[in-house]
């Protein structure tokens, strides 16, 4: 039994069976139901509400027309729904008076769908970017999904924070081989017999260029190299770069060899340090992009984080993301640009977070007189049974 579809279920029965449920369910949406004929079933439901129904409010037993109304009105939307399908309902909510639970955990199950579906997008501009050599549709989506996580996190009823996991680290998919692998790895190489030719050159990429842009490992390394040498002021050529990887222990653990070393070095050219740099920053960005995404989508796919830890989970996934864009930015000498607003960025008034995050305590309510021929009668005096303490 797949426990999201139950509590699905459960909302949509114990409104069928209490219509004064709706009530303590005004945060709940229908886009929250994962299934398209339940998110049909609760926007009839709260229409019929919006339009008076006599059911609503009533003291009196629920009318069948409750029932019979609802099936017809989400009918308009969705084929093949029966009052058949509606029983069915009825019959698989233990009790009414625990709807703001089952809502819960409606969206709960709807919050891990939204971050996945955002996470998706991400990877996927991240990729299309690295194909055409561009940013802007990767930052476009990373500043999305923060504002998604953002608003989620305030109508769950919790503050957004990065917080990182307190176990071990969710393992994100693994990743598949970097998008013009060999464009990538030319850049790299040119760049660094720029500098190794070109010492001066470091000034132009040293504040904004770091050995973890490199998506080959032995380049970021040499450019380590590179930047120590500068840092301690020493001059630089191919003789004291092949020291430096020496005394850090390159050689010897086969991260670099001497042969590969003088092979970047014989293959220099003529170039700009800024304009390799930012070639490789770029896929940098991309690239990292593309690897918060896959960790935040293995996040949202873990069924036994809670929403609140998800989504501080996801925000400390795109730090990464976070720091190599600031370092774009310093690059390009622009100001790091806001999130987009979302108009629902302040949430539901407190009380309804209260109820969306209600656990166990169910909304007391009197015991409710027969219900004859309102809803089947096997399936009221079954509620009503195990309404009982």
């Amino acid at each position: 039994m797949n426990p999201l579809l139950s509590a699905e279920q459960a909302v949509l029965g114990s409104v069928l069976l209490d219509p004064d449920q709706l009530s303590h369910l005004d945060w709940l949406a229908p886009d929250h139901f994962y299934r398209p004929v339940h998110q049909a079933l609760f926007a009839a439901l709260r229409k019929l509400r919006s339009d008076g129904h006599p059911a609503v409010g009533s003291d009196g037993p629920v009318p069948l027309s409750w029932v019979t109304d609802t099936v017809d009105e989400a009918s308009r939307y969705v084929r093949g729904l029966t009052a058949v399908y509606a029983h069915t309902l009825i019959q698989a909510c233990p009790r009414p008076e625990h709807a703001p639970v089952y809502g819960r955990m409606v969206l709960e199950g709807a919050i891990h769908r939204t971050v996945a579906q955002h996470a998706i997008r991400l990877h996927q501009a991240a990729r299309a970017d690295a194909l055409q050599g561009a940013v802007e549709g990767a930052l476009r989506s990373a500043d999305v999904l923060t504002g998604v996580l953002t608003d989620l996190a305030r109508r769950w009823g919790t503050e957004p924070r990065p917080v990182a996991p307190a176990t071990s680290p969710v393992t994100a998919p693994a990743a598949s081989p970097p998008v013009r692998a060999d464009q990538v790895a030319e850049d790299e190489r040119f760049l660094l017999a720029v500098l190794a030719e070109q010492p001066r050159a470091m000034d132009e990429v040293v504040d904004w260029l770091r050995p973890g842009d490199f998506a080959d490992p032995a380049h970021g390394q040499l450019y380590r190299c590179l930047g120590a040498l500068h840092h301690r002021g020493e001059p630089i050529d191919r003789i004291t770069l092949l020291w430096e990887a020496q005394r850090r222990g390159l050689l010897a653990d086969g991260t670099l060899s001497g042969e590969q070393l003088t092979a970047i070095c014989d293959g220099g050219v003529p170039g700009s340090a800024e304009w390799l740099g930012e070639r490789v920053m770029r896929s940098s960005l991309t690239r990292t992009a593309a690897a918060s995404a896959r960790t935040v989508r293995a996040l949202a796919e873990d069924e036994a984080l809670g929403p609140g830890r998800l989504i501080n989970h996801a925000l400390h996934a795109l730090g990464p993301l976070d720091e190599v864009r600031a370092r774009w930015q310093t690059m390009n000498g622009s100001a790091t640009p806001k999130p987009p607003t979302d108009p629902m960025a302040s949430g539901p008034p407190p009380a309804r977070v209260q109820a969306a995050r209600a656990r166990s305590t169910p909304h007391p309510a009197p015991s409710p007189p027969a219900r004859t021929g309102a809803v089947p009668a096997s399936a009221s005096a079954r509620s009503h049974s195990r309404s009982r303490p």
